[in-house]
């Protein structure tokens, strides 16, 4: 096939893929049809089906990614329309984003030191834990790999919307306040997801725990790396 065909395969899959797993999983709520975990598996297949060599891939969809630097701006737009949120609780908004992102660096740390792995590997896992735009901007700062990142970035996520609720139950968390801050710390974009399933309430506040670590990664890592 000629580069401009699988160009044109590549972004009608990808794009087709995510509406049609956020198809299904509107109709029915089952974890595995969560698009965040299908449309991925399913673009994977494709790519290994038609023989496409994943960096030839990458350079055909490069573009979806530049996507995120807009979409990072957008994320003013929440901020702005929930800041009676923001009023009600500053400082447990703060001292949650602050536990999530340090809690976040330090599993990370820890994670690294007892298993062995490649430098890039380790460098990348360090900002995991804050939403796409702002880890593959933060991970320059520790030396990482923007695209590795994003990887371990989606991966977080998808542990954190699996395992909340039993963990929810176990720990005693009740409160609407505590589970949006803790989805929205723990696992950005999929917690965040997760939080609108549990409540509108939720949501909110895990969109704004989300935008404020990852502004505050972003801001802090160069020191972040020095330290760690």
């Amino acid at each position: 096939m000629s580069d401009t065909l699988l160009a044109c395969l590549s972004f009608v899959a990808t794009i087709g893929f995510y509406y049609l797993t956020k198809w299904a999983y509107r109709r029915k709520k089952i974890f595995f049809l969560a698009p965040i975990l299908l449309a991925p598996l399913a673009i994977i297949g494709f790519v290994l089906l038609v023989g496409i060599p994943l960096d030839d891939y990458f350079l055909y969809t490069h573009f979806l990614v530049m996507m995120l630097g807009p979409a990072t701006i957008a994320f003013a737009v929440p901020i702005y329309q929930q800041r009676s949120i923001i009023k009600r609780y500053p400082l447990t908004l703060t001292i949650g984003v602050i536990t999530g992102l340090m809690m976040g660096m330090l599993s990370s740390w820890v994670l690294v030191h007892i298993f062995p792995m490649p430098p890039e590997l380790a460098n990348s896992m360090l900002s995991r834990s804050v939403s796409t735009p702002f880890a593959m901007q933060a991970t320059v700062s520790f030396g990482g790999i923007p695209d590795l990142t994003a990887m371990l970035v989606l991966m977080t996520g998808i542990v954190g919307m699996v395992i909340c609720e039993p963990v929810f139950r176990y720990i005693g968390i009740r409160t609407t306040l505590a589970k949006g801050i803790a989805l929205g710390a723990a696992s950005h974009g999929a917690g965040t997801a997760k939080a609108r399933e549990i409540g509108s309430e939720e949501g909110v506040i895990a969109s704004l725990t989300m935008i404020f670590a990852g502004i505050a990664m972003v801001i802090g890592s160069p020191l972040f790396a020095l330290i760690i």
